[in-house]
């Protein structure tokens, strides 16, 4: 192994390698910078703490510079400083090389305004440097359109265009003008900075397309041999964690490529993030592996078998029983993913030299210890074993400069030799390499009609496969026949489409926690509409292009069965992207990916030409084809709709008497409906479902609802609010009834709440009528052992009343909440109330109960548009 170390000086020694004899005779870029590091309060300087989840942060001080050699004799020139002038701090990050050799491309940031705002600092640019012409330029030549947004991780794409990381969100602004929003960068779902999202553009510039829609960072997108672009991607919403992810150039083809299961694969099964995604020529991907913070700015290298593994040690479905793991170290030494010592040192960044010789150029640390002299002065020392092992050692800070690297053997070579104080990373290799495939975009061969109304497809074959297992209660096949099953038999039967609410930041609209009700975890949700769920369990449907949207299923009465779906999904214009089922979350099984995934549990049509058995002739199959296929094809690609609608479209009535159609509609309501009404008799995909409690949900307690008799007397009063208040119909005051108060006044206990949404949402206690006045209900205290427990003094001695007698201590009677935000399964208390021999049965209508289902499975929120939250 090398056991490279540096005292004080600049000097690097080598031992236990010998000299690489081969020459790199092609140009090298790299970037030098300052060692960015912060000051305690002991003036003890320390690395600046690196954030994966904060990666546009700026070190003023960088510049880049090339070799003509990868030699450490070469001569460097600075080719940014022309760019600004002499002396200005600017930073520069994320180089790539065109597959020629002949450009960089890379982003920039002018130096900081001194004493500007932070919106008004400069953003992050895409920069081009020809060293055929040796002409620097700025992608974007606009200023105005140059910092609409920061720009980062610029990579070329076969075709020549450039694709790269940006807060511009051009797309996905559009959506909000849509919505009668104004446009915004939205934050990440921790609601900390704005989120990348991967964007397009030609190489002058124009044409700049967004074509990932995650509701935080997609950032580091690289490109496959086969045209497909990997990146890393933020799953905020899911587990929290950075995974990769494959996508076409032009936004299609959404789907995880590796990392899900694969996170406790650091030092002593620490968690890892993947990053910096590079495929070398054996066809692997080579990631770099660290925790989300880090002060050591490295970790360690990693090669991942994409083709065979979706994680560490589960293959696809087609790779099953080969070897793995599917992800194994790029060194034979030890390189620490924590902030301990490492006494391989560290790797902050990685190219394949794509020569033949599977060697690497690196940026490396050793490992260094901080140490004292016999006279007490400090040094540093080299990183052995031995010290470590002793424990209480101190690791000097990084020395980072660049190296070819051997895997084979673990060797190196120094390049460019590493400065105390100073970094030196972000190392490419200038000369050509093989173009990968070019993609044709989809929209040029998609269906027109789809393209023109904005929408993709989904197609799922079928909810009850669960990663290619038939989890249906008789079997797909008999699922499918009417004369088998019924729909009684079938347990999902809608399925719904919810979208994530961009968050703006806080000089936009100042979101205070109470904004989301009782819980953030679920932020803001919109719903775009819902679709059957056919026989078999397919489904089928169009979906809004451009915007993050989940799938739920539901029961018969619109109520979501299973977990929530925590990961976004996307489609682009005339996209039709398939599902083969669904996961569940403690599965460790190929999801999400579907040329991984077993194959599907749904075999579809027998034959082609005729219809499924016992079904009506008009719907006649191809072979294969689901039933959500056969209908769409037929019938044309299906909208969605806000309502919840069910018509046996299947059953052949001469087998059997089709099922009763039914339909949970907001034109039924009485109360305001959360959508608009245009939306309620045509559903498209500008339609949103927006429910904030206090327009949607609290007029549902405040409806009257009195039983009059012929001559118009008052029978019976189910109105909420009559019997869940704190006065009666004589105005009296009263005992709320089950503890239960729905009134639409501001809560005692949090202002910005009515009353209803705290006593439904959070535990309160129980109160009793004395004297005319309501009064929290207190019963005495007992010990474990059922014996009443007294105030006593501080010196433990009981405290008499007047009449000499110990005074109990009494508590108040919890009372718990009636609802929780997990779904509206999980609230059967409530709803059991209206179910057919209910106490409250009938006193909702279906299409109410409908409102309050939709609203607590996706989180009961108080507000779902922080543009409707009182500032």
């Amino acid at each position: 192994m090398l056991a490279g170390c540096t005292g004080g000086g600049s000097s690097v020694q080598q031992t236990g390698q010998e000299p690489d004899p081969v020459v790199i005779d092609f140009p090298i870029a790299y970037i030098k910078r300052p060692l960015p590091v912060e000051v305690d309060d002991n003036n003890n300087e320390t690395p600046v703490e690196e954030n994966l989840r904060e990666p546009i942060a700026f070190n003023a001080g960088a510049a880049l510079f090339i070799r003509d050699r990868a030699t450490p004799s070469a001569a460097e020139t600075n080719i940014t400083a022309q760019a600004f002038e002499e002396g200005a701090l600017y930073d520069v990050r994320d180089v790539d090389v065109s597959h020629d050799g002949n450009k960089l491309v890379f982003a920039m940031r002018a130096p900081e305004i001194e004493g500007a705002d932070e919106d008004e600092q400069p953003k992050w640019n895409i920069w081009e440097y020809d060293r055929t012409t040796q002409v620097l330029r700025r992608i974007i030549a606009s200023d105005i359109t140059a910092e609409a947004g920061d720009d980062v991780a610029p990579h070329f794409l076969p075709d020549g265009k450039i694709v790269f990381a940006s807060t511009r969100q051009r797309l996905a602004k559009a959506v909000l003008l849509d919505e009668g929003k104004p446009q915004f960068a939205a934050l990440d779902e921790d609601r900390n900075v704005e989120a990348l999202s991967l964007h397009v553009m030609n190489d002058d510039g124009s044409e700049i397309k967004q074509i990932t829609f995650n509701q935080s960072h997609d950032t580091d997108p690289t490109v496959l041999t086969n045209g497909k672009i990997v990146f890393s991607r933020w799953d905020n919403y899911g587990r929290d964690v950075i995974n990769l992810y494959q996508v076409n150039p032009d936004g299609t083809g959404l789907e995880i490529l590796y990392g899900m299961e694969s996170h406790n694969t650091g030092t002593d099964g620490g968690a890892v993030e993947f990053s910096s995604a590079r495929q070398v020529e054996d066809g692997r991907i080579l990631v770099h592996l660290k925790p989300n913070t880090s002060r050591r700015l490295g970790g360690e290298l990693a090669y991942i078998d994409w083709e065979n593994f979706i994680d560490i040690n589960q293959t696809t479905a087609q790779a099953a029983g080969a070897a793995g793991p599917g992800q194994v170290s790029a060194t034979p030494f030890e390189v620490r993913t924590d902030d301990e010592p490492s006494s391989g040192g560290r790797f902050s960044t990685v190219f394949p030299l794509y020569d033949g010789s599977q060697r690497l150029l690196v940026s490396w640390t050793p490992c260094r210890l901080d140490s004292v002299d016999a006279d007490n002065n400090p040094i540093i020392v080299p990183c052995t074993d031995e010290a470590i092992a002793q424990g209480g050692v101190v690791e000097a800070q990084p020395l980072y400069g660049v190296w070819i690297y051997n895997p084979a053997d673990g060797t190196q070579l120094p390049i460019v030799t590493a400065v105390e104080g100073q970094v030196i990373n972000e190392v490419v290799a200038m000369g050509p390499r093989e173009l990968p495939a070019v993609f044709v975009d989809t929209a040029l061969t998609a269906d027109t009609d789809l393209v023109a109304e904005n929408v993709g497809v989904v197609h799922i074959r079928s909810v009850y496969d669960f990663d290619g297992l038939d989890l249906s209660p008789l079997g797909i096949s008999a699922m499918a026949d009417p004369a088998q099953a019924d729909a009684a038999d079938r347990p999902a039967r809608f399925i719904r489409i919810v979208k994530a609410v961009s968050m703006p930041d806080e000089d936009l609209v100042d979101l205070d926690n109470t904004a989301f009700g009782r819980s953030q975890a679920q932020l803001m949700k919109d719903i775009i509409g819902y679709a059957p769920v056919e026989p078999d369990g397919s489904t089928m449907f169009k979906v809004p292009a451009d915007i993050a949207f989940a799938i739920s299923v539901l029961d018969v009465n619109g109520r979501r069965i299973g977990g929530r779906h925590q990961n976004w999904m996307s489609v682009k214009a005339g996209e039709v992207k398939q599902c083969n089922g669904c996961h569940t979350d403690v599965g460790v099984l190929p999801h999400g990916r579907l040329e991984a995934q077993a194959a599907s549990a749904n075999a579809g049509a027998p034959t082609t030409g005729s219809p499924f058995p016992n079904t009506v002739a008009t719907l006649f199959a191809d072979e294969g084809e689901t039933m959500a296929q056969v209908y769409n094809r037929i019938n044309g690609f299906q909208d969605l709709s806000v309502n919840i609608n069910f018509d046996d479209v299947w059953t052949d009535p001469a087998v059997r008497t089709p099922d009763v159609s039914f339909t949970y509609s907001y034109a039924d309501l009485t109360t305001p409906a959360p959508t608009t009404i245009g939306c309620v008799t045509s559903w498209n995909g500008r339609c949103r479902i927006t429910i904030n409690y206090v327009d949607t949900i609290q007029p549902i307690w405040d409806l009257p609802r009195q039983v009059l008799d012929g001559m118009g007397n008052l029978v019976q009063d189910n109105t909420c609010v009559s019997c869940h208040s704190q006065t009666d119909a004589m105005d009296q005051i009263q005992v709320p009834i089950a503890q239960l108060e729905l009134v639409g006044t501001p809560s005692v206990d949090e202002p910005d709440h009515v009353t209803s949404y705290r006593e439904l949402m959070f535990a309160d206690n129980a109160q009793e009528l004395v004297n005319g006045a309501l009064i929290d209900q207190l019963v005495p205290a007992t010990d474990a052992n059922g014996n009443p427990i007294f105030e006593v003094d501080e010196d433990g001695n009981l405290i008499l009343d007047a009449n000499g007698d110990p005074i109990p201590v009494m508590n108040t009677v919890g009372v718990t909440a009636a609802l929780n935000v997990n779904s509206a399964v999980t609230n059967t208390r409530f709803f059991q109330l209206f179910d057919a021999g209910g106490s409250h049965q009938g006193w909702l209508s279906p299409a109410e109960l409908k409102l309050i289902a939709e609203w607590l499975d996706i989180g009961g929120q108080y507000y779902n548009n922080p543009f409707d939250v009182p500032q």
